[in-house]
C-alpha cells in the first residue's frame, strides 16, 4: 500500500526505507494525535481520512488553521521536529484517519539523501505557509460572517460533502468566536437561502 500511495512522490529507495522504520497509526474521528505542548515524537505521513490542524488561546478557545489530507503531512511537525520544539499546534482526527508514523531522526538524514524527501518537506512548508497568509488576512481584514462563509466552504471541501455534522458551540470554538455570535449568522444564512440549519447539523445550499 505505501510503495502504491507514494510511487509519484518519493524515489523507491525512499519508499523502502520508509517501510522499514514508519509504523501505521489509525485512529478515530475526534481523537488527538499530537497536543500543544507535547514532544514532537514521529513525523505523520497520512493515508487515509483528514487531519485538523489548529491553535488555542488562553481560554482554550480554538482556531482552525488547516486541513492535512492523504499523501500530505504537517509542516508544524516538521518544524518542531527539527528544532526539538514542543508542539505549537492541536491535531485531531477530523475523520477516521490512518498514517505513517515516522521517527524524527529520520528528518534530516533523508533530507541530505533523498531529493524527493527534500522537495516534499519544502513543499509542505511552502503550502502550509500559504494557508496560514489566508487564515491571517481573514482574521485582519474579513468580517465576521464573510469568515464564516469561508469556514463552511472549507469544511464542505475537506469532508467532500455540504453536510456538516458541527454544533454551533463546535464552529464558534474553532473560529474563536461565541456560539450565540455564530448561531445568529447562521440564521441569516438560513433566512437568505444559502444553508439549511438541522441540530447539529448545517445543509450547504448551492448558492453559499
Amino acid at each position: 500500500m505505501i510503495a502504491e500511495k507514494f510511487k509519484n512522490i518519493f524515489e523507491p529507495e525512499l519508499i523502502t526505507e520508509i517501510e522499514k522504520v514508519a509504523n501505521i497509526i489509525e485512529v478515530k474521528e475526534g481523537n488527538t494525535i499530537l497536543d500543544i505542548g507535547q514532544t514532537v515524537r514521529v513525523i505523520p505521513l497520512l493515508l487515509t481520512g483528514i487531519l485538523k490542524i489548529s491553535r488555542a488561546d488562553d481560554a482554550g478557545k480554538e482556531l482552525l488553521l488547516y486541513y492535512v489530507h492523504a499523501n500530505e503531512s504537517c509542516a508544524m511537525t516538521f518544524t518542531c521536529c527539527m528544532q526539538q520544539y514542543p508542539s505549537e499546534i492541536k491535531a485531531t482526527a477530523e475523520t477516521d484517519a490512518t498514517f505513517l508514523a515516522i521517527p524524527i531522526n529520520k528528518m534530516d538524514q533523508w533530507l541530505s539523501l533523498y531529493p524527493t524527501w527534500k522537495s516534499f518537506v519544502m513543499k509542505t512548508i511552502r503550502h502550509r505557509f500559504n494557508e496560514l497568509l489566508n487564515t491571517i488576512n481573514q482574521l485582519a481584514f474579513q468580517k465576521l460572517d464573510e469568515r464564516l462563509i469561508n469556514y463552511l466552504k472549507e469544511k464542505a471541501k475537506a469532508t467532500n460533502s455540504t453536510l456538516i455534522n458541527l454544533s454551533h458551540e463546535e464552529i464558534a470554538n474553532e473560529m474563536a468566536s461565541s456560539r450565540e455570535v455564530i448561531s445568529r449568522l447562521l440564521k441569516k444564512l438560513e433566512h437568505d437561502n444559502k444553508v439549511l440549519l438541522y441540530r447539529n447539523q448545517i445543509k450547504l445550499l448551492k448558492d453559499l
